[in-house]
């Protein structure tokens, strides 16, 4: 770590080849921190805290290299959610910019002769949302950061402009959309090589986006909203049909609001609101473990037969939830307060059988669980802390790229339900909470969290993966607390995850070992062991002496990197 450090200070926000080389994950340090899923990413946002940044600055540096590095993941065109807290005082905010359905939107835009039609919801000018990346974190720099937004954008443009090379990662997630990016002329020019993926180590170049971000340092991001780049994406909307305007894009607002805070075993948990479901039900599980732990008086940290059942029911319970109430709460009365309240969780845990799983509910058709949408955790040497999720929802996103801008456009519209009871392309159910309406936030389960213990930053997690999001954090809390893991082995240890719909428990190789899986089965669980690891979470914990750990999950290509 100490040879790794000097050479990033002998080479400041230059593109060093051994951040891509080196192949580490975790870091600590008693300054400042970032864990990302890209090495480059991770160093400009820690370049960003040695320049005099705080954690906000760091953290939008850093979500802005992602959009660069990781476009299967995220974009300039997509959206998310940050959560700050602020070490001198206690406080914490949320800063929602997540996209909102056009104007144009109705509830029936994806239904064809009385069927959803899923690709419209996918791909093209018809998936698109109105994106609120750059209003969302220009506004939350400039009032929560140090520095100026040009010398933040500083390193996502170094590396728009020089380049990086392109690791497995990037194109395994070219393949798995080859079709869609072939289908749009400048998104191919911009991802594609001769119309190919691009060979692992390959040079790539964004001439484009590193001219669209240095304009923006320059303007702000009225660039985005009223200006030149706003205005060649609603002109490429009109021309391919698109129900994106330039009326969307000046009318977006960025949402500050009041984060969740729940409690587990002594510690703070500080998590996202709806329009994302994800703190609802991460806090829910939570207070049904401890309950069970109550009723149950257990008293070690130990995980026997019975522990997993309960927590597979408590899971179920808690995504039967999501698709019943969870949505935009500007658009119905989401009943988060009730869904919380002691009462109502005693009545859930009331209906999990010790001995038995869970009655058959009615499976959807359920697709793979995506890689996309990546996350990101900054603490700096103040103690601030940072916990940001931000995507462009399945891999790159539309698949469009707007001519002369670099821009990657989301197709986040697929997060709405485009019709009660029908399954999306993460084969999650949604209700009525959920349909599509004209500036309506759709659902999603992004659960940016920092826990907290004695008033003092202990954990900042959270983690891509579709629908695995919420039972990803709650497994590296878990483990921590629980299990006493380090960071580094609470993300890395084998995950489960069941989310109602389909009546599956999925677990990776290495969670359940052959006892357990035939004493689950005898409980009337269903397996179904993953192919490959889901999550690539991010997390730092800062020690009782101030010491800070970083991780970023095995599973990925991602960082934690310290500044010494």
């Amino acid at each position: 770590m100490r040879q790794r450090a000097a050479v990033f200070r002998s080479t400041g926000l230059a593109l060093v080849a051994w951040v891509l080389l080196s192949g580490f994950g975790e870091d600590e340090g008693t300054q400042g921190i970032v864990a990302s899923g890209s090495p480059l990413a991770s160093a400009v946002g820690v370049a960003v805290l040695q320049k005099g940044g705080n954690a906000v600055d760091a953290a939008v540096a850093t979500a802005f290299a992602l959009s660069v590095v990781e476009p299967y993941s995220a974009g300039v065109g997509g959206g998310g959610f940050m959560i700050f807290r602020d070490a001198s005082t206690g406080r914490s905010s949320v800063v929602d910019y997540r996209e909102v359905a056009p104007k144009k939107a109705h509830r029936d835009m994806y239904i064809v002769d009385g069927k959803v039609d899923p690709k419209l919801s996918l791909e093209g000018w018809t998936s698109v949302a109105v994106p609120g990346m750059v209003p969302g974190l220009a506004e939350a720099q400039q009032k929560l950061g140090k520095l100026k937004l040009a010398d933040v954008l500083v390193g996502a443009i170094d590396l728009a402009e020089r380049g990086f090379r392109v690791d497995p990662r990037f194109v395994e997630a070219s393949r798995e959309r080859l079709d869609l990016l072939r289908a749009d002329k400048t998104a191919a020019a911009t991802f594609l090589l001769k119309n190919e993926p691009y060979p692992v180590g390959t040079l790539l170049v964004q001439k484009d986006l590193a001219a669209s971000l240095r304009a923006l340092g320059r303007e702000g991001p009225t660039l985005f909203t009223t200006g030149k780049i706003a205005r060649a994406i609603a002109a490429a909307s009109k021309k391919a049909g698109g129900h994106l305007t330039l009326e969307d894009l000046s009318g977006f607002k960025v949402r500050w609001r009041d984060p969740l805070i729940g409690s587990y075993r002594g510690h703070e948990v500080i998590t996202m609101p709806p329009p994302s479901s994800g703190g609802t039900h991460l806090l829910q599980i939570l207070r049904l473990l401890e309950i069970d732990r109550a009723r149950r008086g257990r008293h070690d940290d130990g995980r026997d037969w019975n522990d997993l059942h309960v927590l597979i029911e408590s899971m179920r319970l808690a995504y039967a939830d999501r698709a019943e109430y969870m949505g935009d709460p500007a658009f119905s009365d989401v009943p988060v307060t009730r869904l919380l309240s002691e009462e109502y969780l005693a009545s859930r845990y009331a209906l999990i059988n010790p001995k038995k799983a869970a009655p058959e509910v009615k499976a959807g058709a359920a697709r793979p669980e995506p890689k996309e949408t990546t996350h990101l955790c900054v603490v700096d040497a103040a103690g601030n802390a940072v916990s940001l999720t931000q995507t462009v929802n399945y891999g790159f996103g539309a698949g469009i790229v707007v001519p002369g801008t670099g821009v990657l456009l989301n197709n986040e519209m697929d997060d709405f339900s485009s019709a009660p009871g029908v399954p999306n392309a993460y084969g999650l159910i949604g209700g009525e909470a959920n349909s599509i309406q004209p500036g309506k936030i759709p659902l999603s389960s992004m659960t940016p969290t920092i826990v907290v213990k004695d008033g003092k930053v202990r954990l900042v997690v959270g983690a891509p993966g579709g629908s695995t999001i919420i039972t990803t954090v709650l497994q590296a809390i878990i483990n921590v607390i629980d299990l006493g893991a380090s960071p580094s082995r609470a993300i890395a240890m084998p995950r489960i995850h069941h989310q109602w719909v389909p009546n599956v428990l999925k677990f990776e190789e290495g969670a359940l070992d052959a006892a357990t899986q035939r004493a689950l089965e005898t409980f009337g669980h269903k397996l179904k062991i993953s192919e490959e690891g889901w999550g690539n979470a991010t997390i730092i914990g800062v020690e009782s002496d101030g010491r800070r750990r970083g991780a970023a999950d095995p599973r990925g290509v991602g960082a934690a990197i310290a500044q010494h």
